[in-house]
């Protein structure tokens, strides 16, 4: 395997550490510092929103810097926001936690980009196993992050400040990680080579439906995840099967990594995403089934699995949208879109299963759900009917 991938991957891995350790503590810390119950999951509302935030900042300092020194920048702002969120922790502030995690958006943005940075450190031909291999480095992150949560809970005297303060230990390790990565100068736009216009890459059907896919994909697994962890709490599941619950989400997130990349070369992008929005759908069910153990870990599995396969199928078909000189602009574009989507869902997720709870959160899922199953079959027709059109 290409040293400069694995290492991207164990990169990938820490980054979901960070993102694994937070969605299993940022709730809850929020819900025992917040004003009022609603407010619980505005800390992670916070790292999303950041990240929508700074997509953009992101994708110039990446064009300026280019790829290894933002992402050093990228950890560097890691490491500063964490140990913010332990000071938050200790100090009992809430809105300064909201503030800490709202600055991680920049770490958030930019590790965002490991994924395609993927693809330009192999083949052409190998650019679909690159995104499927770099992902699967957030297995590291479905083992470690909730048990990192769960070994250093009270590790100070404040619960989960200690997780907070292992996690700049954690991009320290990626920082130095990173700085063994050489990456290709990334193509800039020239007067031979100028790029189109954002507006006319993104009226792109591939454009549309990549993002859409994506956004929402991604928009329904954060509501769900997010709101797991308050919802175990009402139905009284201790916060060791809650750690359970999401290290087989996490699991289900990125262990198909190791196939998803060969199986769309094989069958496609359309097909894979339709096999997620599918998986989508039976989450929602076995979730409306009960509230016990088995129903929470079956539905948040299969929920991981339905996301692999329509953000890995997404991103893959997101590479046919723009020319070389356009991929920071496109690229910023789509993570903007995914991040202003999870803002959305991050929060609706404590307001709702804090005042409506869990069973009304899983029926609004069937929207957004319903939204990408569409996008994906108008695509389908789309190409179908040019393929009958040359044929003839």
């Amino acid at each position: 395997m290409n040293p400069r991938l694995l290492l991207l991957t164990f990169c990938q891995g820490l980054f979901l550490t960070n993102n694994v350790t937070f969605i299993a503590i940022n709730g809850l810390v929020g819900l025992a510092l917040a004003p009022t119950a609603w407010m619980a999951t505005l800390p992670i509302t916070g790292y999303v929103a950041g990240g929508a935030l700074c997509a953009g900042l992101v994708a110039r300092h990446q064009r300026a810097w280019g790829r290894r020194r933002a992402f050093q920048a990228g950890l560097v702002v890691a490491m500063l926001s964490s140990a913010l969120c332990a000071y938050a922790a200790v100090s009992h502030q809430f809105w300064l936690l909201v503030a800490a995690t709202l600055m991680a958006g920049y770490y958030n943005a930019n590790a965002g980009l490991y994924r395609f940075a993927a693809t330009e450190i192999v083949a052409p031909a190998f650019k679909e196993r690159a995104i499927s291999w770099v992902l699967a480095g957030g297995i590291l992150g479905a083992v470690a992050g909730p048990n990192l949560a769960s070994v250093t809970r009270d590790a100070l005297p404040v619960p989960f400040a200690g997780a907070y303060a292992a996690l700049v230990v954690v991009a320290l390790l990626a920082l130095l990680t990173i700085s063994f990565i050489e990456f290709p100068p990334l193509p800039k736009p020239s007067a031979a080579a100028p790029g189109r216009p954002l507006r006319e890459i993104a009226r792109q059907p591939v454009f549309i439906v990549a993002v859409t896919a994506c956004a929402l994909g991604y928009g329904v697994m954060n509501l769900l995840m997010a709101a797991t962890p308050i919802a175990m709490a009402a139905c009284s599941h201790p916060f060791g099967n809650t750690a359970l619950v999401l290290e087989w989400h996490v699991l289900g997130m990125f262990v198909p990594s190791f196939f998803t990349g060969s199986l769309i070369k094989r069958v496609g992008c359309l097909p894979v995403m339709a096999a997620g929005v599918a998986l989508n759908v039976l989450c929602i069910a076995i979730a409306l089934a009960g509230v016990d153990l088995m129903h929470f870990t079956v539905a948040l599995l299969t929920l991981g699995v339905g996301w692999n396969f329509l953000f890995i199928g997404g991103t893959t078909l997101f590479t046919q949208a723009y020319r070389p000189e356009e991929k920071t602009t496109a690229q910023a574009a789509m993570d903007t879109l995914i991040f202003t989507t999870m803002t959305l869902t991050s929060f609706s997720s404590g307001a709702l299963v804090t005042t409506s709870g869990w069973t009304l959160l899983n029926l609004g899922s069937i929207v957004p759900v319903a939204i990408a199953g569409l996008a994906i079959a108008w695509l389908a027709l789309q190409r179908r009917g040019a393929q009958n059109q040359v044929s003839t």
